[in-house]
């Protein structure tokens, strides 16, 4: 495996299919935009800041990645940046990429000059834990409990 981390932005071939995997993996947070609203949306985040993600490569193929959100939960518009859409095909997991797209998009947050940023998560609070996220607040959307987590950079 020739395993790299590139800018979604130079590899714009890659957008709609990223962009569906997040539609379909997170389908509850998308339940009322189409899928080619949001392919349109996220091709134009990768070069106008609202969601530059950052993917991970085998060659060519596609196998995961992770963004740097400007805005990525409507009730906390005060927060930002988030990391947000991370996600990794299914037959490359287990091999720590989720967390080197992590890392890639929190060295990115520090490089921009952020002290810190954000997520949300309904499921993962405790992987984010271990990473030094911490819980800021627990609130309830899309019909689950949520997790609002932070991290000092």
């Amino acid at each position: 495996m020739s395993l790299r981390l590139e800018w979604l932005a130079r590899h714009m071939h890659h957008s709609d299919t990223y962009a569906e995997w997040i539609h379909r993996q997170f389908a509850y947070e998308y339940a009322d935009q189409p899928l080619a609203e949001w392919q349109r949306q996220f091709a134009e985040g990768q070069t106008n800041g609202d969601w530059p993600c950052l993917i991970a490569l085998d060659g060519e193929r596609l196998l995961g990645g992770a963004a740097l959100a400007r805005a990525d939960l409507d009730r906390r518009p005060d927060l930002g940046p988030w990391l947000a859409c991370v996600f990794v095909s299914p037959e490359a997991r287990g091999q720590g990429l989720a967390e080197r797209l992590i890392e890639g998009i929190s060295q990115e947050a520090k490089r921009r000059g952020w002290p810190r940023f954000y997520l949300h998560t309904q499921n993962k609070q405790d992987y984010y834990a271990k990473r030094g996220w911490t819980v800021m607040e627990r609130f309830h959307a899309w019909e689950k409990e949520q997790w609002l987590m932070v991290r000092d950079l």
